[in-house]
């Protein structure tokens, strides 16, 4: 059995990775597969590299966000998956950090390209990575209040 952590890292890096891990050779050409089409519909390298460089105006323009709100769903689950696979997971409710996750970085997505916290303009690579902190935050508090009914 792969050690869970290096396999939700390894998924971190790029979905599907975790899964080859684990041995499950067909979910990882599948994640792969996945990342790399919706990587390049959505002009995702390209809207990352514009972000690095502080360009988040030609983020917006580049970015296609009718394949990238496919991004967040997946990223996610390959990386639940991988983890579960791996002996993660076995508790209760454990699914709901990488669920609530995946939607609120789906909702940072929607409004990445207007969406002016503290005025700053962060575009569709920050603010979804900003997302992803109250998603498992609001998952492991409902987790936690779920556990306790």
């Amino acid at each position: 059995m792969t050690n869970r952590k290096e396999a939700l890292l390894w998924s971190i890096a790029l979905p599907g990775l975790g899964q080859f891990l684990n041995g499950k050779l067909i979910k990882g050409i599948v994640f792969v597969f996945l990342e790399f089409l919706i990587n390049a519909q959505s002009n995702l390298n390209e809207v990352i590299i514009s972000s690095f460089q502080v360009d988040i105006e030609k983020a917006i323009v580049q970015v296609d966000y009718q394949w990238l709100m496919f991004y967040p769903c997946l990223y996610f689950f390959a990386m639940w998956d991988a983890w579960k696979d791996a002996g993660g997971g076995k508790g209760k409710y454990s699914f709901l950090p990488f669920v609530f996750a995946a939607y609120s970085v789906t909702v940072g997505c929607i409004y990445s390209s207007g969406f002016r916290p503290f005025g700053l303009l962060f575009g569709p690579v920050w603010l979804t990575i900003l997302c992803v902190i109250p998603g498992v935050i609001c998952g492991l508090l409902i987790k936690n209040l779920l556990l306790k009914m």
